[in-house]
């Protein structure tokens, strides 16, 4: 091709870029930038405090051979695009490459989705580098390096060395040591309740006692249960009301990216980082045969819940050709963003094909794609189809001052349910009708029912719910901490940073977390807190609409943080970290032993140190028994301190699995993640998990030193 003549299309990944070059003509070229190709150098605080916080960009020297290879493909272009991510950190990215490319001026594009008709309607209408966008990447970027530079250096001299903070991983960790705290300080409640088995209308069903005298019911104690169950066998029970009714429950939304999130722990057990992950591959393109690189789904960083016009319409007439007329609601469904600083400019994410179902693509995606694909392909479909309609009956029963009631349900029409299937979690219940019958028998009011049993059963309130990453994710974004690209980089470095663990998919700060949570909201109560945060979060929204300037928001924050930065460098004690008391004794000094945390998770140590240094690994043994030997399972860790189960016979039994045997859901095994012992490396492919027994595929690890 003669020079000049060509066009050079500028993306961010090398996936990208592939998938973008099977339907682009040979007047384009594509080609990656791999990310950033400037950021804040790693080795100094790089902002200019005294100069309204002016950034020190440098070019890394891994990306000084792609920033000349950028330059030269320019300069030998007739004209330039970058179609960097369609967010704020895509437009910094575009905003440094046009930088870098001095006096070639670029056109700059956004699409997202990766196919023919969004790239090409791109392409007709280019624009400038959005600046509003640029600055509150630059806000964010310039108020987390002086966060994080600033105290990660006071917290490796009041706590340990190697720590860190950061504005939004702080009261994230907050979060989970409060939960933590409320887990602990709680004191269970005895209460009762009592089921009774009716026959009436020539079948048996369950009534639930509710209320007494007309005000609910409330049982304390054994004594109580058992006077209202001489009550109740002693008396006749009469039929008092009978009540029918429909009901149509709507689909849930489309995904953002924090719904994705919490769908994809819930039902597939993933981490937000393997979520994003694997969400990213379904967009940049994944290779359907003779088709080459397809982008499969939307862009995956949004909160947004719109949709465009042709994929809405595109569903509707999937939903009627696949499943029916009945099955389209009469007019199209679409939702409003409810949360303040959302871009409705962008989509939920949604795959780019309707008519690309699941089954089509099964031999070409792994395992964990073709999971997280369904998920959104269904979930998508279901956000345009009709209602579920529900028919319901519920049935009083007097017995003396007593009242019980019976609930029952049927779906009279599938609605959106025939393809999203509601997942435990996710199903809604009557309160007051405790136990949910199928379906109630005819009966009239007044009508005797004859009691077969009664059932009283002891409960005790629970403690609140310890935070999994679902929930979590949840609760930032109802407190409007973070962004939907924060979440799953956050909860990631949070772990790795030895702050948490990850117990049977709960959350659980270590020895190490609370003290630093402790120290941080002792000593800087406003970086963990939360109205602090999610108005800074607002700010920075304001700076990406053009309604704020982002230098006077960090100078605001950064004046009174640095002052209050100094005073605690000299006031503050040395936090002492209380570790975990052992039940084993230090074979060397007799003193008992500790459980700490070091590079490759917990280990043993004794309490005498320094004085004595014995260390020894630590074995947890767990309640549950190998499927395969029948032998003890115990808990050990990768590298990166996440925990896995192994027999404990190994070397004669290799049995290993990332969740619990004897009927527990297995969990993912995450890329670069491998479960481990001491002596021994152990290989894991990223595609392939335990199988439901428990039992390790022929790709999970096979050395698990015990």
């Amino acid at each position: 091709m003669p020079e000049n003549t060509k066009k050079l299309i500028i993306v961010e990944s090398p996936t990208k870029a592939r998938t973008l070059g099977r339907f682009l003509g040979s007047g384009y070229e594509v080609t990656a930038s791999n990310g950033h190709v400037r950021d804040l150098p790693k080795s100094k605080l790089g902002i200019d405090v005294e100069n309204n916080f002016e950034p020190d960009y440098v070019i890394s020297p891994d990306k000084k051979e792609i920033v000349s290879r950028l330059k030269k493909d320019a300069k030998g272009a007739q004209e330039v695009y970058l179609a960097t991510d369609p967010d704020r950190e895509g437009e910094a990215i575009a905003w440094h490459i046009q930088y870098i490319l001095g006096e070639k001026v670029p056109k700059r594009i956004t699409f997202h989705e990766i196919t023919s008709e969004a790239v090409n309607e791109a392409l007709a209408h280019p624009r400038g580098i959005d600046t509003n966008l640029v600055d509150a990447q630059q806000a964010r970027r310039v108020l987390d390096r002086l966060v994080g530079y600033k105290l990660s250096p006071l917290l490796w001299r009041k706590v340990r060395v190697g720590l860190s903070a950061g504005r939004v991983q702080s009261v994230a960790l907050r979060l989970i040591v409060d939960r933590e705290r409320e887990v602990e300080a709680f004191k269970p409640v005895e209460y009762w309740s009592i089921e009774a088995k009716v026959r009436g209308g020539g079948q048996e069903f369950i009534a639930t006692l509710l209320k007494k005298a007309g005000k609910k019911i409330e049982i304390g104690t054994t004594k109580d249960a058992d006077k209202i169950e001489s009550d109740l066998k002693n008396g006749d029970l009469i039929v008092a009301d009978l009540k029918d009714s429909q009901t149509k429950r709507q689909p849930y939304p489309p995904f953002t990216t924090s719904s994705l999130q919490q769908a994809a722990s819930n039902r597939l057990g993933f981490t937000s980082k393997k979520t994003m992950m694997i969400a990213q591959q379904l967009y940049e393109g994944v290779e359907l045969g003779s088709e080459g690189p397809v982008g499969l789904i939307t862009y995956m960083r949004t909160d947004s819940l719109n949709l465009s016009e042709s994929a809405v319409a595109t569903a509707r007439e999937f939903i009627s050709t696949q499943f029916g007329k009945d099955y389209v609601p009469q007019s199209a469904r679409h939702l409003k963003t409810k949360s303040k600083g959302a871009q409705e400019a962008h989509e939920a994410i949604r795959p780019s094909l309707a008519s690309r179902s699941p089954e089509s693509l099964k031999d070409h995606l792994n395992r964990d794609q073709l999971r997280l694909y369904e998920l959104i392909w269904q979930r998508f479909l279901a956000c345009q189809m009709a209602e579920a309609t529900y028919q319901k009956r519920s049935i009083d029963i007097n017995s003396g001052d007593y009242l019980l009631r019976a609930s029952g349900s049927k779906i009279s029409f599938q609605g959106w349910l025939r393809v999203y299937a509601v997942a435990a979690e996710d199903e809604t219940t009557d309160d007051e009708a405790g136990h949910a019958n199928d379906i109630l028998p005819d009966v009239t009011v007044g009508e005797k029912v004859t009691l077969l049993d009664l059932a009283k059963m002891q409960h005790f309130t629970e403690p609140p719910a310890r935070y999994t990453e679902a929930s979590l994710i949840k609760a930032m974004e109802e407190y409007g901490i973070g962004r939907p690209s924060t979440y799953a980089p956050t909860i990631s470095t949070i772990i790795e940073r030895r702050y948490i663990e990850r117990e049977e998919r709960k959350l659980i700060p270590t020895p190490l977390g609370v003290a630093v949570n402790d120290f941080l909201v002792a000593n800087f109560p406003n970086i963990v807190d939360l109205n602090f945060t999610a108005k800074m979060e607002a700010e920075l929204d304001e700076v990406a609409e053009g309604t704020k300037k982002w230098q006077p928001i960090i100078a605001e924050f950064y004046g009174p943080f640095a002052k209050h930065l100094a005073q605690v460098g000299e006031t503050a004690e040395r936090v002492k970290i209380i570790p975990q008391l052992s039940d084993k004794i230090c074979p060397e000094c007799s003193k008992q032993l500790v459980i700490r945390i070091g590079r490759f998770g917990k280990f043993l140590a004794c309490s005498g140190y320094p004085d004595c240094k014995h260390t020894e690994k630590l074995v947890e043994k767990v309640d549950s028994k190998c499927p395969e030997d029948g032998g003890d399972i115990v808990l050990l860790r990768t590298k990166k301190g996440r925990p896995f189960y192994g027999c404990s016979n190994y070397p004669n039994c290799k049995f290993m699995s990332w969740h619990k045997p004897a009927g527990s859901q297995t969990e993912e095994t995450s890329t670069g993640d491998k479960p481990q012992g001491n002596e021994t490396d152990a290989t894991t492919s990223s595609q392939e998990k335990p199988d439901e027994t428990g039992k390790a595929s022929s790709d999970t690890p096979v050395s698990n030193p015990a």
